[in-house]
């Protein structure tokens, strides 16, 4: 059976204007891997309703897992929440837990739950908590979409908190053979191996060091009996 698939949508402008570089897609790839869900699809729109909201949608129809990140906080341009109640058609207020997990955090700060903290208390209909350890305000999961906070450290453990709670299938094992020849040279017996190989996924990255070309070649699978067979023969043809 093949392993559910998943898809990531990164909102925000930082991004985009190249202000902020994103570290989220990095290590949920290297969880969903881990946990047997392939990530397939990652796309980065604006803070542009319209945009979030159709990707959502079409991201939320073509995968098993859909994780967003980003725009969620307490500003006017924090529109994600509102995004995806309008995508699945429900309605958003502040909700009574979610407030009181703000009220409680910032009362032992002695500070305020004002008016754009409150925001971040505002959840779709029908959706369910993903816990913030970190700095306490909410994610959220509704349907297959699970909504995440777009600071990297806050957004790890909201990984870490929904990963378990997914069904997963077969983890997807890796090996590479580093090889000094230029990708011209190689790329006919890739191509006989992937073709030999074709449950199995193999990929070449090219690099040049000191004025010599060389390549990476990297064999992915969930059989390890596959792997370790199709790199033997891989080392085979390119001996040195």
């Amino acid at each position: 059976m093949p392993n559910p698939t998943a898809a990531m949508l990164v909102i925000g402008d930082e991004i985009l204007s190249g202000r902020t570089r994103d570290a989220n897609m990095h290590h949920l790839a290297q969880e969903f891997t881990k946990a047997g869900i392939d990530l397939r699809e990652v796309r980065v729109v604006a803070d542009d309703r319209p945009a979030i909201v159709a990707a959502l949608n079409a991201l939320r129809a073509g995968h098993d897992v859909v994780v967003t990140s980003g725009g969620i906080g307490p500003t006017h341009d924090d529109i994600t929440a509102d995004c995806v109640a309008e995508a699945f058609g429900v309605g958003i207020d502040v909700r009574d837990d979610a407030r009181a997990l703000l009220s409680a955090h910032y009362g032992r700060q002695g500070m305020e739950v004002n008016a754009a903290r409150l925001r971040m208390a505002r959840i779709p209909d029908g959706a369910t908590l993903i816990d913030n350890p970190v700095s306490v305000a909410p994610g959220f999961s509704i349907g297959n979409v699970h909504v995440m906070a777009g600071v990297p450290a806050v957004f790890q453990a909201m990984v870490a908190s929904v990963v378990p709670t997914l069904t997963g299938g077969t983890p997807l094992l890796s090996q590479s053979l580093r090889i000094m020849r230029g990708e011209g040279d190689i790329a006919g017996p890739l191509g006989d191996l992937a073709r030999a190989w074709p449950d199995l996924q193999i990929g070449s990255y090219p690099f040049q060091r000191d004025g010599v070309y060389g390549a990476n070649v990297v064999i992915r699978g969930t059989d390890s009996a596959q792997l370790d067979a199709a790199m033997l023969q891989l080392s085979r043809l390119f001996p040195d």
